[in-house]
Parts: C-alpha cells; structure tokens; sequence
C-alpha cells in the first residue's frame, strides 16, 4: 500500500473501514433561482443552510445518487459509469418534479469534488475507496403541497470501506412482511421517502441477526423484488444469470454492468424477469448488488419458517466471485472496460 505524505497525516486504516460519514474537505454546491442553474461552486462548509418552509423537510421532495471513485495501481483514479448516474438522477427529478441537472454538468462537479479530494481516495489494494454521494433537494419559503421555487443540487464524499460487514463473505437475509413500494410508486425512483420507509423492516431484520431484509413485489408478495437497498440476482442451476423485472426496482447501474458482463465475458444467458419466492432450489447462487454493497453474497434466505441456503453459507459460490473479480477489476483499472464505463480524474 502506497500512501502520500497527505495521506499518511490523515492517520487513517484505509484497509478497514466502515461505511459511515467522514468530513472531507471540499464539495460541490449548486443553486436553482430564478428558473436557472448557476455555475457552482466547491465550498469547504459541510452545512446546508435552508428555509424552514422547504419542500425536502415537510413533503420529501429530494433525490440522491451514490457512486465511487477507485484508486488504481499507477495512482490515477477511475470514476465507473457516472453518466448513468447522472441520468437515473434526472429520471428521479423528473418524478419528482424537480429541476433536472445537467449529464455534463455532473460528471464535471463529480470529477471536480474528486480532485479537490484526492488525498483522501484510498491506496490502491485497500479494498476502500471514495464515495460520492450527490443530492437534489426542493428548499424555499414554501408550506402548501407544490413544488419548491428553490433547489439545491450538491456532492459530497468520504473514503469508506465495504457497505456489508465481511465484503465478499455470505451473510443470510429475511423476506420483510413490509412493502419497499407501491404499484406505480417511486420505487424505481431513488428518492428519500423510500428509504426512510426502509429503516423500520431493516432494524427488525438486524435485531434477528439478519443482514438486511428481502422486499416482494407489493402486489401478490410471491416475487422477489429487491434486497434492503441492493438489487437482487441469482445464478440458476443451468448457469443463468437471472434478476426480478419490475417498475418498482431501482435500475441499479451495477446491476446492469453485472447483466452485461455476466453475457459478454463469461457467456452466461441473462434474464430479467419474476423470480418467486417459492422457486429458490432454482438457484445454485444469489447475491445482492449496488454502488455501495458491490456485490454481497447471499448465504441463505428465511422465508416465514423456512431457511433456504444457496451455495454455502460461509463460502463465496464460483460465479459471484468471477463477477466480483470483473467488475471490481473493471472498476480498478487492472482490466479493460468496455467503451465508456471508465472516466479518468484527471
């Protein structure tokens, strides 16, 4: 591990962090008047200073994103697929009815937000890396149920290490009796009301010794829909990879990356489709996915009185652990990515 002398100062065990709040030194913030983005700026106050009467206190009217920056082996840093976040962004504002922020805009504020802090992106071969976490946010002297006349768009971000305690270790999951969504919702919006919604079934899901809980679809609860905050997807027993279709799952950038590498780099069959919670001998593996889980393996699944193990519950299954091994390989620049995941922090 290779740390500058900046680095060293900040006295950090970049190898085992967690995955919680740090203050960093810069981030970006933009503000929306007068029917118009400004330019924006890179400020060192990690407060945000609105009115009482904002839309995002009283009605939720807020939407965020999460992705990461990755150090390499020759000390650049990549930044994987932010465009797609950008425009799962606007899709979020468009739901929302708030103001979209522009794709090149946003790559620009997430590169600038890195490079202002760089020293705090984690060495290469760490398993860390720097999160970014951007937000959209109606703020303004309002109180009736409209949208706000004001908005904030912002970056921030902090060095963190695996979301699920053990990164790429099993851990075992519960079907929640909750609903993460409604039909026709915004659960395919990555708004705050979702996840606000979530800490509930996610506490009682931890206090059973359970790493997070398992959502169905809120119409029939027959089918998987996603994994605490993560996407759901499993391996068959016929070497698919399958993951739940549902105008209710968040579109998670990994996932999609993991569809097409599961096809173009290890010619596996793909599928999007139901996935019923009855069906689960199907599967010889399974997993949950995002830009803060990566990929977490899934040992085993309660299912009302019945424990449903996948491969193991202690040992990482042959094709999780080959995915893992190309996206992270990907996202760390040690192999080729396919044209335009990777945007180097110049």
């Amino acid at each position: 591990m290779t740390q500058t002398a900046e680095q060293k100062a900040l006295n950090i065990d970049w190898e085992n962090l967690g995955f919680s709040y740090i203050k960093t030194d810069y981030r970006f913030i933009s503000y929306w008047k007068d029917g118009k983005w400004d330019d924006g700026e890179m400020t060192t106050d990690n407060k945000v200073h609105i009115s009482e009467g904002s839309p995002v206190l009283h009605y939720g009217q807020s939407c965020f994103e999460g992705m990461k920056a990755y150090r390499t082996k020759d000390g650049s840093i990549n930044l994987f697929r932010p465009d797609e976040n950008a425009k799962r962004m606007i899709n979020s504002c468009q739901r929302l009815l708030m103001p979209e922020f522009p794709v090149e805009k946003f790559v620009e504020a997430a590169k600038a937000v890195v490079k202002a802090n760089e020293k705090w992106v984690p060495p290469y071969n760490t398993g860390s890396t720097l999160y970014l976490r951007p937000y959209l946010m109606g703020v303004g002297d309002n109180i009736g149920v409209s949208p706000a006349t004001e908005y904030i768009f912002s970056i921030f971000a902090m060095p963190v290490g695996p979301y699920f305690k053990g990164g790429l270790t099993p851990t075992n999951f519960i079907v929640s009796d909750y609903d993460r969504a409604a039909p026709h919702g915004t659960g395919a919006a990555k708004v705050g009301g979702n996840y606000a919604s979530s800490l509930l079934p996610g506490k009682e899901a931890h206090d059973r010794n359970f790493s997070d809980c398992i959502y169905l679809d809120p119409a029939t609860h027959t089918k998987i829909e996603e994994v605490g905050s993560a996407n759901f997807f499993g391996i068959t027993k016929d070497n698919r990879f399958v993951t739940p279709k549902s105008p209710s799952i968040l579109p998670s950038i990994t996932k999609y990356s993991l569809l097409y590498l599961a096809e173009h780099h290890l010619g596996m069959e793909v599928e999007e489709g139901d996935v019923f919670i009855d069906k689960l001998d199907e599967f010889s593996e399974a997993g949950a996915c995002g830009t803060a889980a990566v990929i977490s393996p899934i040992g085993g699944i309660q299912y009302g009185d019945n424990f449903h193990v996948f491969n193991s519950e202690t040992e990482v299954g042959p094709v999780t652990r080959k995915l893992y091994e190309e996206l992270t390989g990907i996202q760390f620049g040690d192999l080729e990515a396919p044209e335009g995941w990777i945007v180097k922090v110049d």
